[in-house]
């Protein structure tokens, strides 16, 4: 009989270790903890500073999942005119046509400015060319200019790598 006993308690003992309660952290009350999620898709450029965000987020507020995926920005803006996205991460500004299909679709987007973009433009020390304008610059890179000296330099092809 004590091995009847002994047998009955272990297999009680089974199936409640078995049985864990696998509820959302709870809301102080005793009760589950509702679980908000938000989608955030957008610009590469941004995807990083918007994960380390999202972790801090979660870290401070453990009801609040938030996905965080890149894409680039006109999939993020996309996603928002579509009404699948909660933020859209762009490295750009919003275009007056992408405002005017999300306001179509239902939403009014706002922009808010987290960081500015910057590239530094270097000339090796060689070069007698001292100052370059946003304009002479725009027309190197873009392949108008392609000899120093339309830019006051010597006779030189310019060399972008």
């Amino acid at each position: 009989m004590t091995r009847a006993i002994i047998a009955i308690i272990f297999f009680f003992v089974l199936i409640l270790v078995g049985c864990r309660n696998e509820q959302s952290p709870e809301d102080g009350e005793g009760t589950p903890a509702q679980v908000t999620t938000i989608v955030n898709i957008g610009s590469d450029t941004l995807v990083n500073l918007a994960l380390a965000w999202a972790e801090e987020y979660h870290s401070l507020h453990p009801n609040v999942e938030i996905s965080v995926t890149g894409g680039g920005s006109g999939t993020g803006i996309a996603a928002l005119i579509n009404g699948t996205v909660d933020i859209a991460n762009a490295s750009r500004k919003i275009k007056p046509e992408e405002i005017a299909a999300a306001v179509k679709n239902g939403s009014q987007p706002v922009e808010f400015v987290v960081a500015k973009d910057a590239i530094a433009i270097i000339v090796n020390p060689n070069n007698p060319v001292e100052h370059l304008t946003l304009q002479q610059l725009s027309d190197i890179y873009s392949g108008k200019v392609t000899n120093w000296s339309q830019v006051s330099g010597e006779e030189r092809v310019i060399v972008k790598l």
